[in-house]
């Protein structure tokens, strides 16, 4: 538009100095040219006459030819500007609609990621509930083995009780079995407990190993999270980054600090060229807030970031 203003400013002037000419020429024309008169020859006037019109004519067409060309060329100015408005505004138009496909994207992945969150969670409530038939079948396996022991155990009481009366050498016997047994009992036990601690020490190094894993994935993700949501941040910047062919070639660093909910806190230049770096901190400031995840540990790196912006013209 400013340019616009000076070619019409321009214009204005010109026509000022045509006006100015053409009045000057006027002024000439009426000013009669002092004509020697000889009675003798009166034709001599009459070609003079003829001569000077004919060069004022000549003047005339001229100024109206410049005219008609300085209002072409005015013509084909505002033509330019008003393609360059209307470039401006589609391509306005084609970043807004760039922006709401990626906000439908954007949406559509935190649908999915909310659809294998629930599937995770039901599959954890199963495999809980589970565990829990699984533990009530054992406790009810054991305490049957319980009662079935303190039955063989009453049960050999009182036959060895009938047997006491009939026979102390068969008392003896199966008190020397009893002791037998129950060194087997001990020795059983003592193995049962080793067994245990055995599997209990296998599962927690088991356990352990699954937990560095799942660290080491759950690094991983927080890692390709990071990048792909500077990558959104980049994009909603470049969606609002106004180019100009100064840039072309050209880059500026950004340092840029984010809230819990994407806004903008703080936006700053760490260096770069000036012309980009005016364009990027404003593209900034038209986005006000930017993509970031839900994730702590991914927000801990994306709250504070330095990214650098180069224009593709």
């Amino acid at each position: 538009m400013d340019a616009l203003t000076s070619g019409i400013f321009k214009s204005f002037l010109l026509h000022f100095a045509i006006a100015g000419l053409l009045f000057a020429t006027a002024n000439f024309q009426f000013s009669s040219p002092s004509v020697m008169e000889v009675q003798l020859n009166p034709a001599v006037n009459e070609i003079e006459e003829v001569k000077a019109v004919s060069a004022i004519s000549v003047d005339q067409q001229a100024v109206e030819q410049k005219i008609a060309q300085l209002r072409e060329k005015e013509a084909q100015q505002k033509r330019a500007e008003e393609q360059r408005i209307r470039d401006l505004e589609r391509r306005a138009a084609q970043a807004r609609k760039d922006r709401e496909a990626e906000a439908r994207r954007i949406k559509k992945l935190e649908q999915q990621r909310l659809a294998k969150l629930e599937e995770k969670r039901k599959a954890e409530a199963q495999a809980k509930r589970a565990q829990e038939i699984q533990n009530k079948e054992r406790q009810q396996a054991e305490k049957a083995r319980q009662e079935a022991l303190a039955a063989e155990q009453a049960a050999k009481a009182a036959a060895e009780k009938r047997k006491a009366e009939e026979d102390r050498l068969r008392q003896a016997e199966a008190k020397r079995k009893q002791q037998e047994e129950e060194a087997k009992r001990k020795a059983q036990a003592a193995e049962e407990a080793r067994q245990k601690a055995l599997q209990e020490q296998l599962l927690q190094e088991q356990l352990a190993q699954e937990q560095a894993a799942r660290a080491k994935v759950r690094q991983q993700q927080v890692l390709t999270e990071v990048d792909k949501y500077k990558a959104l941040i980049m994009q909603r910047i470049q969606s609002n980054l106004l180019i100009d062919e100064k840039m072309k070639g050209k880059q500026c660093r950004l340092n840029i600090r984010l809230g819990f909910n994407g806004l903008v806190t703080q936006a700053e230049s760490l260096g770069g060229d000036k012309l980009v770096c005016e364009a990027a901190l404003r593209a900034v400031r038209m986005a006000d807030t930017l993509p970031v995840s839900e994730n702590k540990d991914v927000f801990e790196q994306l709250k504070n970031i330095n990214l650098t912006i180069k224009p593709t013209l």
